[in-house]
């Protein structure tokens, strides 16, 4: 896809791997809007990139949704690219997760996580596909291969993203959007709580690679470890699992 010369929507822009994507969009020419729940986190983004244009929402609710796209697609009708970065990582024991009285906590992780991505991409799909060039950016996970068991919805939702992107590619085939999938390794960010991810890959450089691969076209990005996951074989993919599960159980 072409670098510089977009209008993009980031959600979960405000922090992390979509804020680090953000800023490097806005250095080389586009405009970015970020989305996110909290206007605090979305200001101090604003301090730290200027020019970045922000967005209270909560992905979580339809309405809010339905609310991001119309505004965006009134105030800036250019737009003609969505990364649907948004997620949360919950980690629990299912022996243990008293999901009676519970549910709503865990459900937050299907809603934005899946529902929110597949929803924003339903309804900007048809508006950019009448662009010349457009795109949709799906970030998932090297988990999304590989389940980490301690965060099993976590990597189901990624799972179910990886397929619903793939399904994308092939029906936007045809048109001028380009759907790409983003699958990161563990990297340095606060996902799942602050200190969960400290030993993950900088930041910085995951996402000057991830920023420079989106130049030659790339439809499924890996990085690190989550390159050789995109590819294992059914029997790796068991070995590989098991052995993430006994080294991280005792964390939950």
């Amino acid at each position: 896809m072409k670098l510089s010369g977009n209008t993009l929507l980031i959600t979960g822009g405000g922090t992390g791997i979509g804020l680090a994507l953000a800023e490097r969009f806005v250095n080389n020419g586009n405009t970015v809007i970020v989305c996110g729940r909290r206007e605090n986190v979305l200001q101090d983004a604003k301090d730290k990139v200027p020019g970045l244009i922000t967005r209270v929402c909560n992905l979580e609710e339809v309405s809010d949704r339905l609310a991001l796209f119309d505004w965006v697609t009134a105030n800036y009708p250019e737009v003609n690219v969505l990364v649907n970065n948004a997620g949360i990582q919950q980690r629990f024991n299912v022996l243990q997760s008293d999901a009676r009285d519970n549910w709503g906590y865990f459900s937050k992780e299907i809603s934005t996580n899946l529902e929110a991505p597949f929803h924003l991409t339903m309804l900007f799909a048809p508006y950019f596909a009448a662009k010349d060039s457009a795109a949709i950016i799906n970030v998932t996970s090297g988990l999304a291969f590989t389940p980490f068991a301690i965060a099993p919805m976590y990597s189901a939702t990624k799972a179910a993203l990886h397929s619903f992107t793939v399904s994308l590619r092939h029906q936007l085939s045809e048109t001028s959007v380009e759907v790409v999938e983003v699958a990161p390794p563990a990297v340095a960010t606060d996902l799942g709580g602050a200190g969960l991810h400290t030993q993950g890959e900088p930041l910085d450089a995951f996402a000057d690679a991830i920023f420079n691969e989106l130049a030659w076209d790339s439809k499924e990005i890996g990085y690190g470890t989550s390159v050789a996951r995109l590819h294992m074989s059914r029997d790796d993919i068991d070995g590989y699992t098991e052995k993430m599960y006994q080294s991280t159980k005792h964390l939950i």
